[in-house]
């Protein structure tokens, strides 16, 4: 900065806060380093009213300082040019020792040596300020100029609060960064679980289903039938979880419609119908809504309609006070007068599906008319 008359300096200084603060509030803001730190340099050359302004990273494989943002300088400068981070250079004494380092003219420097690169810019004066944070040290930020003049200790003041925020932001942004990749390796975890526990539950479906052809009775059978179908059920759900883009949510139509088109594949010629509204979910309620789905439309695939085909009804839609209410209904024989699931201690369908209704804290009711039609009706979820 040249020398100037006091009102001059005081507006001067009263800019330079301006664009502290408003640098403050992109820093806060930033989701990307590199286009932080080219604005960063931007304002402040503008602060500074400067010709030119580098931010420097230190490369410690090489113990040299890459030119990784900046204004003013040639085109092939900014990702390429290099300065060494040894005592001897302006940044490399800032970046070791953690102090200032003023040099208003740099042709008379006996400190100090000109880094190339400003010499081939005919720099004749800089100043360079520590970025640093809790992680250790990023680098350097310089302001340079080939015209005379003085930078004094209030260009170093507004300079370091430029490298302070700058450093601040670095540290936030690469905790981010940690944070986002342990997400993706739990994320990446927890679908690996899933895909295996799917894996793990075919195997017992297989085996079950070795058993049902090495049984004569016709009891025995149809039980280990109906655990191979439950078993394969969830994995069903597994297989569909571990696919999903967010595994801690489910879009209910979709699940549903994977559901049921698997279902359709055991339901001969019965027609299997799934009408969901497009809704999420928490994904641990996956399981047993799927079970529950699940036992419903097999009960009503084996008894809705003893006399040949029909269709079986799968519907999922939010209800006025923002809950959610599941529907399996078909028009088939109906249910015994006076049926009450609560009460249908001899079916084991039955008191699946009440245990399951229970689990995901809905009400289970039974609605009269031709056919059978039962609701799990639940509260609204988070």
């Amino acid at each position: 900065m040249t020398e100037t008359a006091a009102p001059e300096a005081l507006e001067l200084r009263l800019r330079q806060q301006v664009l502290l603060s408003e640098f403050g509030v992109e820093a806060l803001r930033a989701s990307a380093l590199m286009p932080l730190l080219q604005r960063a340099t931007e304002m402040c050359a503008e602060g500074m009213q400067a010709q030119f302004c580098k931010a420097l990273e230190y490369q410690p494989s090489q113990d040299l300082l890459l030119v990784c943002a900046g204004v003013g300088w040639g085109p092939d400068c900014v990702g390429r040019a290099t300065i060494g981070a040894d005592l001897a250079s302006p940044a490399g004494f800032a970046l070791k020792t953690g102090r200032p380092v003023i040099s208003n003219h740099l042709e008379n420097e006996t400190r100090f040596r000109t880094p190339t690169l400003m010499a081939e810019h005919g720099v004749r004066r800089a100043i360079n300020v520590l970025i640093s944070n809790r992680d250790g040290h990023y680098g350097v930020l310089e302001v340079d100029d080939t015209r005379e003049g003085v930078f004094g200790e209030a260009d170093i003041a507004f300079m370091q609060g430029f490298a302070n925020l700058l450093g601040s932001a670095i540290e936030r942004l690469r905790s981010e960064a940690q944070l986002r990749i342990a997400l993706e390796r739990q994320d990446l975890l927890t679908r690996e679980m899933s895909h295996r526990i799917k894996n793990s539950l075919a195997v017992v479906a297989g085996l079950l289903a070795l058993q049902v052809r090495g049984t004569d009775n016709a009891d025995v059978r149809n039980a280990l039938a109906d655990a191979r179908a439950r078993v394969e059920a969830v994995a069903q759900v597994h297989d569909q979880l571990w696919r999903l883009p967010d595994i801690t949510r489910i879009d209910v139509a979709d699940f549903l419609g994977a559901l049921c088109g698997k279902l359709a594949e055991s339901a001969g010629a019965h027609a299997l119908r799934c009408r969901a509204e497009a809704r999420e979910m928490p994904a641990d309620l996956a399981i047993p809504l799927g079970l529950f789905v699940n036992e419903l439309v097999t009960n009503a695939i084996k008894y809705a309609y003893p006399g040949g085909q029909g269709e079986i009804r799968v519907e999922a839609f939010s209800r006025d006070d923002g809950g959610l209410t599941v529907a399996v209904s078909d028009d088939g024989v109906g249910l015994p007068e006076g049926f009450d699931p609560t009460k249908a201690r001899t079916s084991l369908g039955m008191r699946v599906v009440t245990n399951l209704a229970r689990q995901l804290d809905g009400a289970l009711v039974v609605v009269p008319g031709p056919g059978a039609r039962f609701e799990l009706r639940m509260a609204a979820q988070a």
